[in-house]
């Protein structure tokens, strides 16, 4: 998404991605010598997937304050190019096994449930991570890689710093993997032992939200918000933002859903957001059973919220809610109901 393109609010700090250019180019030999004896994770990954504006940013922020996981935060992810190091500092300034006499104080472990457009506040508030996933990838934007851009792929280096954070904290880690997510079975081969959380939230609501972020974004609905699917060049020249949308939201599900049907069931969970929403207790003992059965001993108990308020109500015009249905459906021929 270009910068020049979004509103005020959402632009780029530009002296700020030019000090973080510099700073972890400066750390990124320290970083190389440091991580040389790590291959890949001990741990199952949690990869979430599933698309945008489906509920995975308050997803990852509840995995986050279950303390079960190890995640990407938003101190982490400013050292995108050393995160073993940026792990460490982050240890340094927010375990309460290193404090002393509370000089640190300011740097509170209280997580929040709040965000805009997947933004999260707070230094240990979960962060998309995408700077450090384009370090070994050949796509900026979450699209669809052909055979030969896989080829491209820097998978040992991405192991190699994974394995590293992960041993900082020494937890599984939960990340969000949409930037790949079109190319599952590439990402479960390259994580052998990963589970992929699949969070699905019903298509009327997910096109609603991303014609919302749209106009927030861009000021307009005209432009393309978030994950380009293999059928983008045609969904680029429909006029009507909502086709476009419908079909975005359409095919990037079809494409999870085959990539989860290569997959051995231990491998993949689906979760439906509204479901979630409801009894996120129920959805820590699925993910926890999921682990049990990689043999990873899983012995956690949650003590976390007993519900989450569903953002999953009506509302645009009902105009729009009326070309929203038909136009879901006639890219997948379902009667749409709410």
């Amino acid at each position: 998404m270009k910068n020049s393109l979004r509103v005020k609010n959402y632009k780029k700090n530009g002296k700020l991605e030019r000090l973080l250019k510099e700073l972890n180019e400066l750390l990124a030999p320290a970083e190389q010598a440091a991580i040389q004896d790590y291959r890949q994770p001990r741990y199952p990954l949690l990869l979430i997937v599933g698309g945008p504006r489906t509920g995975s940013t308050v997803m990852m922020q509840w995995l986050a304050n279950t303390g079960a996981f190890a995640y990407p935060s938003n101190l982490l992810s400013r050292f995108y190019g050393a995160p073993y190091i940026g792990a460490k500092i982050q240890l340094m300034l927010t375990h309460p096994e290193y404090n002393f006499k509370d000089e640190f104080e300011d740097f509170t472990r209280q997580l929040s449930f709040e965000s805009d457009l997947g933004k999260t506040r707070g230094i240990l508030a979960p962060n998309d991570f995408w700077y450090f996933w384009r370090r070994f990838i050949p796509n900026t934007e979450p699209v669809y890689l052909e055979e030969a851009d896989l080829q491209k792929v820097n998978v040992r280096g991405f192991l190699s710093e994974l394995a590293a954070i992960e041993a900082v904290f020494d937890k599984p880690l939960a990340m969000k993997a949409m930037i790949l997510e079109q190319n599952l079975p590439f990402l479960a081969k390259i994580f052998e032992n990963g589970i992929f959380l699949y969070l699905k939230r019903h298509p009327f609501y997910n096109i609603q939200s991303l014609l919302e972020a749209r106009e927030k974004f861009f000021g307009t609905r005209q432009r393309w918000y978030s994950i380009k699917p293999r059928e983008y060049d045609f969904l680029s020249r429909l006029e009507d933002p909502i086709m476009q949308v419908a079909g975005q939201v359409y095919y990037k599900n079809k494409i999870v859903q085959e990539g989860l049907s290569q997959l051995h069931h231990s491998r993949w969970l689906a979760v439906d957001y509204q479901d979630f929403c409801r009894a996120p207790a129920r959805v820590f003992r699925q993910i926890r059973e999921k682990y049990r059965q990689l043999g990873y001993p899983a012995k956690w108990e949650y003590h976390g919220p007993q519900e989450f308020r569903s953002a999953n109500t009506i509302r645009l015009p009902e105009e729009d809610v009326r070309k929203i249905i038909n136009a879901y459906k006639k890219f997948s021929g379902e009667e749409m109901t709410l």
